[in-house]
């Protein structure tokens, strides 16, 4: 199966990622759950942080994301949505082919 996974990425107050949302994926995931990962699209931050501490919804402003797409092995799709449910950095995530929205 393959999924369309949107990641949340926080900007680093030089405008680059200040985390690594995708990190916490791999951190999750046991050996042979994906099989091919692929890049596909970064949205850059609408409000970049500067040194003034930033009100609570330039903070909203300043998350960014990443887009990749995964191809999980076949009989282990709840092991890979299990662990991009305990990432912490899932915007939402979708099965490709389906339109299915988790």
């Amino acid at each position: 199966m393959k999924y369309r996974v949107v990641f949340r990425e926080r900007a680093s107050q030089q405008g680059g990622s200040a985390e690594n949302p995708v990190g916490f994926l791999q951190s999750d995931l046991s050996e042979g759950i994906v099989r091919n990962s692929t890049f596909v699209l970064r949205s850059a931050p609408e409000a970049k942080h500067s040194t003034d501490p930033l009100e609570e919804d330039e903070e909203l402003r300043a998350l960014g994301t990443q887009i990749w797409e995964y191809d999980v092995a076949e009989g282990r799709d709840q092991e890979f949505k299990d662990a991009l449910l305990n990432s912490g950095s899932i915007v939402e995530f979708t099965l490709i082919g389906t339109g299915e929205r988790v």
